[in-house]
């Protein structure tokens, strides 16, 4: 019988794998095991050795290799775990292959002389070898700094007696130095300042006897009548929180007013041939608003703001917001899709992506369920809503007052009744809260047109006319009211 013939070594290779390894092993045979068993034969020992090979025509990775890295760690860390031995702060890796205990056979390995252990005592020791390990004292040093300047900030903000320290002492000129040093950078960009701002602060309306139409959708769970007062108490909330500057343009070099409004009057044209809903439109221009608040733009890139601001609010708003090339088609290809994604990142970062507005829409739909959802009242309430978008006067006003004031208006216009206990209730402004931005409604109506696209989007019949007839009751009824008309349109004057 012909003996059998070891089986040859076979390079183990894989096409498909990144880290390409070659594997060369000798075969060991029981008759050489039993011969280095007995020490016989222990100069003809035979060795296993693992090289990585790296094809020149393969790219390496972004990063290295980092699986080989990580092989080479958990072989070392398996090497000093079979050989009793701790791994010492500053040694490293040693690149040996794994040794083979079954048999008893020690292979020689290839290693690096571990360097002597130190005591890391001073922070140039640290980075030199690049150990996370303090010394005692280093560790008891920082702790004692650390604690001294919590005390120094907790003592300047709770603005308490002088501190009887020295160490409190410093610590406070050298943050009031550095307060009043980083000062001049930051008047650099504007900030829009809460304290500076001519925001209307309205008093509780008074509680009268009101019907619960709540009440009515205990059965319907789209309704979520158990919560609806405390949804719209957190939304009012929100108000203050996501109103601009109005005077922002006091701080924009190259812009006006009436720049201003010829970007709004263009977003409504591009809102309407997108079809997008109500609430991406006021969104948009809240976006636009507070981003002016904060930055200083320049007139060529003001459109720029404004297609951003509307690619945003639709991505927050729809359910299928168009797509960026679209936007960058109404803007007549004056922006690449490049520039509007860069633009859409920084709007997002100066607002710290807070998009929680609370819209208009929202409110006028709570004010409608005391109108009976009337169809009619609340068309002419939309258009009358969108005129606080074009006008820069209803900019001090918040979101609940201008629909509250839309509704009053509406309501009078289609002689709908008196402002009830129940719509004060549902609106939560009396009639006398709402007077203010009624009578600015009605000074906007009684002049020119000066919106073209607005004016014709409720001038068609899908809108009933709203804003012609609108403005035809305005113009027989603006004195009656206590408004003036002066002979030059406010947003042609110069700031």
């Amino acid at each position: 019988m012909q003996a059998r013939r070891a089986p040859r070594l076979r390079a183990a290779s894989n096409a498909n794998d990144e880290n390409k390894t070659t594997t060369t092993t000798t075969r060991l045979t029981r008759a050489k095991a039993a011969a280095l068993s007995t020490g016989a034969a222990a100069s003809k020992l035979s060795t296993t050795t693992t090289t990585t090979a790296v094809p020149n025509n393969r790219k390496r990775a972004a990063l290295g290799d980092v699986s080989n890295v990580v092989k080479a760690e958990a072989r070392g860390a398996d090497e000093n775990k079979k050989a009793g031995g701790k791994k010492t702060a500053g040694s490293k890796i040693a690149l040996s292959t794994k040794a083979a205990a079954a048999n008893g056979v020690t292979k020689q390995t290839r290693s690096t002389k571990a360097a002597p252990i130190k005591n890391v005592g001073s922070a140039e020791e640290l980075k030199k070898n690049g150990s996370g390990v303090m010394a005692p004292k280093t560790r008891k040093r920082v702790a004692a700094i650390t604690a001294a300047n919590s005390k120094a900030k907790k003592e300047v903000v709770e603005n308490d007696a002088p501190t009887t320290t020295a160490a409190a002492a410093v610590a406070t000129k050298t943050k009031v130095a550095a307060v009043q040093a980083v000062a001049p950078k930051a008047s650099a960009e504007v900030e829009p300042s809460h304290a500076t701002k001519k925001v209307r602060t309205k008093e509780p309306a008074a509680r009268l006897p009101h019907n619960d139409l709540d009440d009515e959708d205990a059965d319907d769970p789209l309704m979520v009548s158990e919560y609806v007062n405390e949804i719209f108490d957190y939304l009012r909330e929100l108000e203050p929180a996501t109103q601009p500057n109005p005077d922002y343009m006091d701080h924009q070099d190259d812009l006006q007013w009436k720049m201003r409004g010829i970007l709004v009057d263009w977003l409504i044209e591009v809102h309407t041939r997108f079809r997008l809903l109500p609430e991406t439109l006021f969104l948009a221009v809240n976006i636009v608003d507070r981003f002016l608040s904060s930055k200083v733009v320049m007139l060529d890139k003001l459109q720029l703001v404004g297609v951003t601001a509307m690619f945003i609010a639709a991505k927050y708003e729809e359910v299928f917001s168009p797509h960026v090339q679209y936007f960058r088609h109404v803007a007549d290809d004056g922006f690449t899709e490049e520039e509007i994604l860069r633009a859409e990142r920084f709007v997002l970062s100066t607002l710290d992506y807070n998009l929680s507005y609370p819209n208009p829409m929202n409110f006028l739909r709570r004010i409608s369920k005391a109108d009976q959802y009337d169809f009619q009242t609340r068309t002419v309430a939309k258009y009358l809503m969108e005129i606080s978008l074009l006008d820069h006067r209803f900019m001090e006003f918040m979101p609940s007052h201008v629909a509250a004031a839309a509704m009053y208006l509406s309501r009078m216009m289609l002689e709908r009744g008196s402002w009830d206990a129940d719509l004060v209730h549902y609106s939560d402004y009396t009639e006398e809260q709402v007077l203010p931005v009624f009578r600015l409604m009605i000074d906007y109506l009684a002049r020119p047109v000066k919106h073209e696209a607005f004016f014709k989007k409720y001038a068609s019949k899908k809108f009933m006319k709203a804003s012609i007839h609108a403005r035809q009751w305005a113009k027989r009824n603006a004195k009656a009211h206590g408004v003036e008309i002066t002979a030059e349109p406010v947003e042609e004057d110069s700031r």
